[in-house]
């Protein structure tokens, strides 16, 4: 294949995909749909600059625009949170975790997180970001029934052990985590509270979850791509005194320091403007948006309970977050229900539950709702979209015959809303050359 033809071939994959998830239904719990008006902005000529620092306080020339943008994220970051300090500059919610470790903790210190198995994020396991720094990581006792931390337990191993830092949040999220009595531990024993809420930054900020400044963490990170339908890359939110980050030793200084020079050069300026519509089009619609995720979520999960597949969360009404969690082990497994969805045209992911031991052999299946919501679907819609997993995961039809029906239903939700241009096309894709 020549070096053209080659190129070619990319655009060609890429127009290939874009149809395919245009005919699918997307529930991957950690995807988002940006909007027009932001997507313009990631082809913008702000992808082929360069900026390191603060605006104002540059190593380069050519940014006065650009400074413009970023104050203006800022800005927008600090009214949608109702915090008082936020870094925009991260380029994913990892790398905002890995900057969180650095400014707070040294190799060797001791970190707690939720476990894996139990829902934790990779970033903050032996194996991830927290390794990487080098930190020493214990997890919570959890609370099966409840799906989150025994709180408890929690308390008292956080007194008996005293960690540098106390980590919230995580990737099987579906209840807000009881975080007030565990931060009061923390800060007894001198540890500091983050709070990961990547996959819920959206739901927070639609004031229909929780909100961790005021309940005892001292920062947030996460992601602006998942149920905060904006662009990859990620926040890092608290409540500190104004010019705290010029201040040697305070925790504004250590996370200012360990985002840019420590995990940062260049910030993607051009997925920074994109942010910055995105944060502007939540504060318009952003409640709205989330209070029909968690809907759509909650209708989902009693769907697919109603048709006899093994929902956790039952005793709590099985999720008050975007997302909803399945056990099919009975079923063949969430390896081989992953795939056979996806041949039906339903795009989710396998997902481990507490008691599983192999990430790659897993109980279950973790869906999403914020994109079926994105495009415009309801809690009526949930029945539907239950029943087609249904049919392919429990009674076995041929994948291939499900995604014709799946085509066919998708077929109704081809724009994207809760943003300025509400309805417009979900998917464009101009082929080149």
């Amino acid at each position: 294949m020549s070096r053209e033809k080659a190129a070619q071939h990319v655009l060609d994959q890429v127009e290939r995909h874009t149809q395919w998830f245009n005919r699918s239904i997307p529930m991957i719990a950690s995807e988002n749909l940006i909007s027009p008006m932001a997507r313009r902005l990631l082809a913008s000529d702000f992808h082929d600059r360069y900026a390191e620092g603060h605006p104002g306080k540059r190593y380069y020339q050519g940014l006065v625009y650009i400074d413009e943008v970023e104050r203006e994220c800022r800005r927008l970051a600090l009214e949608l949170f109702r915090c008082s300090w936020a870094d925009v500059r991260c380029v994913s919610g990892t790398e905002a975790n890995i900057a969180a470790f650095a400014a707070t903790t040294k190799p060797g210190d001791l970190i707690t997180a939720v476990s894996t198995a139990d829902g934790g994020h990779i970033s903050h396991a032996k194996f991830g970001g927290a390794g990487i720094r080098g930190c020493a990581i214990e997890t919570y006792p959890w609370d099966q029934d409840a799906m989150t931390i025994d709180v408890a337990k929690t308390v008292k191993m956080i007194r008996e052990r005293k960690p540098q830092l106390v980590v919230f949040g995580q990737s099987m999220f579906l209840f807000p985590t009881p975080i007030q009595e565990a931060a009061q531990a923390a800060h007894e024993v001198g540890a500091t509270v983050m709070y990961d809420g990547a996959h819920v930054m959206g739901l927070i900020a639609g004031k229909r979850f929780q909100d961790p400044l005021r309940e005892g963490a001292d920062f947030i990170t996460g992601s602006t791509h998942k149920t905060l339908p904006g662009p990859q890359g990620a926040l890092i939110l608290g409540n500190f005194p104004e010019g705290a980050e010029e201040q040697q030793g305070t925790l504004a200084r250590k996370l200012d320091r360990a985002v840019f020079p420590g995990t940062v050069s260049s910030h993607h300026l051009h997925h920074l403007a994109a942010k910055t519509v995105a944060l502007a089009e939540h504060l318009d619609f952003g409640e709205a948006y989330a209070d029909q995720v968690i809907k759509n979520a909650k209708a989902l999960a009693q769907a697919l309970h109603e048709k006899g597949v093994a929902v956790l969360g039952e005793k709590r009404g099985f999720t008050q977050s975007h997302q909803v969690v399945v056990d099919v082990k009975a079923h063949g497994g969430g390896s081989w229900a992953a795939q056979a969805l996806e041949d039906g045209g339903l795009i989710t992911n396998m997902n481990m539950l507490p008691g599983d031991t192999s990430a790659l052999h897993p109980s279950g299946l973790r869906l999403g709702t914020q994109e079926m919501t994105r495009i415009g679907m309801k809690e009526r819609d949930m029945a539907d979209v239950a029943q087609f997993l249904v049919d392919v995961v429990i009674k076995k039809e041929k994948p291939a015959e499900v995604s014709k029906r799946v085509a066919a239903f998708r077929e109704r939700f081809q724009g994207i809303h809760y943003c300025y241009q509400d309805g417009a096309p979900a998917y464009k894709f101009w082929k080149l050359g």
